[in-house]
């Protein structure tokens, strides 16, 4: 039996994979009506993707119908704003596991506060996310930045079961900067949607980038290994998980609730800039909330 062969004996099959990996993402879209502002989102965008686990890329302009365009393709959309007249400027990325719901209620938000439309990184959703909130994701996800243990799980899975470890990342592998090992895209930065982030900002004159919980970790990830003089002048936005100000040249804008028990213990003593009487969410239906829309423009 040659090496390949014994591999497959550790693959498992896609018809399995894939509908377990839709039901965990079901579940992250139930934590996103708690954590984000969904309400704020018209009744008639599609979403049918919220249980997508190959992630995808969303524009979102609350002032032109049909208010959110869909991308499976990092280059694609590329293309498609370096020919446009007024390219995106602004991108956020949300929280471990979420989907298209909750990804696209943050941007709304973020578009609504700055009236400038925003890229929504929906992140693809994979067995190495799985591990990751099997081990405590949603509540210890800075001391797994900090580890590189999901980066240390998808690298083991494209060793040893390359096509399940692509299940999940299509999105990220789909980056011009994508890197393969054994056949399976394997993360750069941290995760797959902090790699795409990075490939889109040197690519694109993003000028302002917001991450809410352990999306802001992913946001400081991608600003890592740009060219010189890239993060000049960018605006950082972190809301509830302040992150290192490493970024040379970036003005950075941090703000942490005072009831935000998780965002403090994933802070890994990073300050923010600003407190603010807030929990951890951003659905301003709930008490207590963070209001993203006002922080943003701040």
């Amino acid at each position: 039996m040659s090496f390949t062969d014994s591999l497959a004996s550790y693959e498992l099959p896609p018809a399995l994979v894939r509908p377990a990996l839709r039901a965990c993402r079901g579940f992250n879209t139930s934590l996103d009506t708690v954590f984000y502002d969904t309400p704020a989102l018209r009744g008639d965008v599609d979403l049918s993707a919220d249980v997508d686990p190959e992630g995808s890329l969303l524009l979102v302009d609350p002032t032109s119908a049909p208010y959110i365009k869909a991308w499976k393709d990092v280059v694609a959309f590329i293309k498609s704003q370096t020919a446009a007249p007024e390219p995106v400027s602004v991108a956020s990325i949300t929280g471990v596991g979420s989907s298209a719901l909750g990804s696209a209620a943050l941007a709304w938000n973020v578009a609504v506060g700055l009236n400038r439309p925003v890229l929504a990184i929906v992140p693809g959703y994979g067995l190495a996310d799985v591990v990751l909130q099997g081990l405590g994701g949603w509540f210890g996800f800075g001391l797994h930045d900090f580890l590189g243990t999901k980066s240390h799980v998808q690298n083991i899975l494209a060793l040893v079961a390359p096509r399940t470890a692509a299940i999940g990342r299509h999105l990220s592998a789909s980056a011009p900067g994508a890197v393969r090992v054994n056949g399976a895209p394997v993360f750069r930065t941290g995760c797959g949607s902090s790699d795409v982030m990075h490939d889109l900002m040197e690519r694109l004159a993003i000028d302002c980038v917001v991450g809410h919980s352990k999306g802001a970790l992913a946001i400081g990830n991608a600003l890592h290994g740009l060219p010189v003089g890239r993060t000049q002048g960018v605006k950082v936005v972190t809301l509830g998980c302040p992150i290192a100000e490493d970024a040379p040249g970036a003005d950075h804008h941090q703000f942490l609730g005072w009831f935000d028990a998780l965002g403090a213990l994933n802070s890994w003593g990073n300050k923010p800039n600003a407190w603010v009487a807030s929990d951890h969410s951003t659905n301003v239906s709930i008490p207590l909330s963070m209001v993203a829309e006002t922080l943003v423009a701040r």
